[in-house]
C-alpha cells in the first residue's frame, strides 16, 4: 500500500501503525480491491479499505470503453455518496461509516467502518424469515430516508442495469418484442410520481448481517441513484428466491415492504400521500423485475433468473404496454 494512503488511515483513526493488511476480495473487473487493516493505538481494531484504481483496467478485450467508462463513474459516485449522503442514514438503515476519503488521479481511496467489526459480520447465500424482514425494513428506510430528493453527484437513474448505461446488453437481446418495449419500461419507472434514491446494486450479497440475523447493513454504493424503489426490491426478491419462492411469497413480501415504508416515512417526518405511493409503486413491481430480465436476457442469456416467473411477468407488462398505446 502507498505510504501517503497510509498516512491517511493512521490520520482518520489515530493509529499508531497498521500491523497487517490481508486482501478480502478483488473488485468486479479487477479494479482494485478490498482490504481489512488492522490497527494498533486506535479507537478500532481494524478498518476496511476500498482502493479502486483503473490506470491498468483501459478497455480491451471483453471491457469495453462503454463499461470502462460506467465503472470509473460508478466509482466517483461512491466517493460522492459517502461524502454527501451516508451519514443521514439511521439505524434501520446501516451504512458503513466513511472515516476518510481520497482521489489522486486515477485512484479512489476510501476508509470505512469494518462492518463485522461493529457486529454485522453474517453473510447469508440464502435467507429465513429474519434474514428476509431485516433486508425489506432496511429497504424501506432508506426509500424513506431518500424520498421526493435530488440525486444531486449520483447517478440520475440508478441501478447497474439502466438501459442508457447498456447499449450493448441492448443490442445483443434476442427476444425483440421486449427489446423494443425497453425505452417504454423504462420511462414507465423514471416519470413515476414517486421517486427516491435506489441503492442500485441491493443483491443478498451486498447485505451484512447481525449473528441472529434482524439486523443488517449494506455496502457497495457504486449504483446508489434516483428511481422507484421496486427496482431495489423487485432485485433483492430475486437475490433470495427461487422461481417457485418468487411465485409464491411475492404478495407477502410486497405486504411487508410497504408495512414497514409506511412507518419509515411516518418516522422521517415526510409528508406522503401513502396511499397513493402503495398503488403506484405496487404496479410497477413486475415492470420493475422487467426491466432487470431485460437486462439479463441481453447480459447472459440462459441466466438462472431466466425463469417461468420472469417471462409471465415479462409478457404481462409487454400486455399492458401494447393495451396502453
Amino acid at each position: 500500500m502507498d505510504h501517503a494512503f497510509e498516512v491517511i488511515i493512521r490520520n482518520a483513526t489515530g493509529a499508531r501503525r497498521i500491523t497487517e493488511t490481508q486482501v478480502i476480495q478483488t473488485l468486479w473487473s479487477g479494479y482494485g480491491q478490498l482490504v481489512r487493516c488492522r490497527l494498533e493505538g486506535a479507537a478500532v481494531g481494524s478498518v476496511i479499505v476500498k482502493h479502486v484504481r483503473w490506470r491498468d483496467r483501459h478497455p480491451r478485450g471483453r471491457d469495453s470503453s462503454v463499461g470502462h467508462e460506467r465503472k470509473v463513474r460508478s466509482y466517483r459516485v461512491e466517493t460522492a455518496w459517502y461524502e454527501r449522503y451516508a451519514a443521514r442514514c439511521g439505524a434501520e438503515s446501516r451504512v458503513p461509516q466513511c472515516l476518510a476519503q481520497a482521489t489522486q488521479g486515477d485512484e479512489v481511496f476510501l476508509v470505512l467502518e469494518d462492518l463485522d467489526a461493529a457486529g454485522f459480520g453474517g453473510r447469508r447465500h440464502r435467507v429465513g424469515e429474519r434474514e428476509l424482514e431485516a433486508g425489506l425494513r432496511w429497504l424501506a428506510g432508506f426509500h424513506a430516508t431518500f424520498m421526493g430528493e435530488r440525486p444531486e453527484g449520483l447517478w440520475p437513474v440508478g441501478t447497474y442495469w439502466h438501459l442508457d448505461t447498456r447499449p450493448e446488453e441492448l443490442d445483443a437481446l434476442a427476444d425483440r418484442a421486449l427489446r423494443a418495449a425497453a425505452a417504454a419500461i423504462d420511462r414507465r419507472l423514471h416519470e413515476c410520481r414517486f421517486q427516491t434514491f435506489v441503492h442500485g446494486d441491493a443483491k443478498l450479497a451486498n447485505f451484512c448481517f447481525s449473528p441472529a440475523g434482524d439486523r443488517v447493513a449494506a455496502v457497495d454504493f457504486q449504483y446508489v441513484g434516483g428511481g422507484c424503489g421496486m427496482k431495489d426490491v423487485a432485485y433483492f426478491i430475486s437475490s433470495c428466491f427461487d422461481e417457485a419462492r418468487s411465485e409464491r411469497l411475492e404478495q407477502r413480501v410486497l405486504d411487508s415492504y410497504f408495512e414497514q415504508l409506511e412507518l419509515a416515512l411516518a418516522r422521517s417526518g415526510k409528508r406522503v400521500d401513502f396511499p397513493a405511493l402503495h398503488r403506484s409503486w405496487r404496479a410497477l413491481y413486475p415492470v420493475a423485475w422487467t426491466d432487470f430480465f431485460r437486462f439479463v436476457q441481453g447480459w447472459s442469456p440462459g441466466h438462472w433468473k431466466d425463469h417461468r416467473y420472469s417471462q409471465r411477468l415479462a409478457r404481462e407488462v409487454l400486455d399492458m404496454l401494447e393495451e396502453a398505446s
